[in-house]
């Protein structure tokens, strides 16, 4: 008895269903994935119409460069550093921490040096703390 012969395929993988996996794999890590987008924002400086009266005697003032150095009443610190900045507050004030502070930093100096600023004044006890501001442009 004579069969036919039976045609044999080639035996492969299927890849189907592996492009399949690999695109929904690409979809997940692409939703997952989180994108961190940089702003760069213009802010203006505040404005007040208050006024400070203090005796100039009486008062201790910070001056903020642009670079964030730090002079106290007048007097430029040798470094950035917490410690001198607290140091020359400290023999500045002779112990009297209700004599008002003032913070006055340059528009371009780095946030930072103002929060080192305000951290010094408040670890050393001063209760009266103020920042300056400008005074707001008429508007014509």
């Amino acid at each position: 008895m004579k069969f036919k012969r039976q045609l044999r395929t080639e035996e492969g993988v299927n890849l189907t269903p592996l492009i399949d996996v690999v695109f929904l794999l690409l979809i997940f890590f692409m939703v997952s994935t989180t994108f961190t987008k940089e702003t760069h924002l213009n802010i203006d400086l505040p404005e007040a119409n208050g006024e400070l009266s203090v005796d100039d005697k009486q008062q201790i003032e910070i001056l903020i460069n642009a670079d964030g150095s730090y002079a106290v009443n007048g007097q430029s610190l040798i470094n950035k550093k917490l410690t001198t900045l607290m140091a020359a507050l400290e023999e500045t004030a002779a112990g009297k921490t209700d004599r008002p502070l003032i913070i006055t930093a340059d528009a371009n100096s780095p946030h930072q040096a103002v929060v080192t600023a305000m951290d010094a004044a408040g670890q050393l006890g001063f209760v009266n703390l103020s920042i300056t501001t400008i005074n707001p442009k008429a508007d014509t």
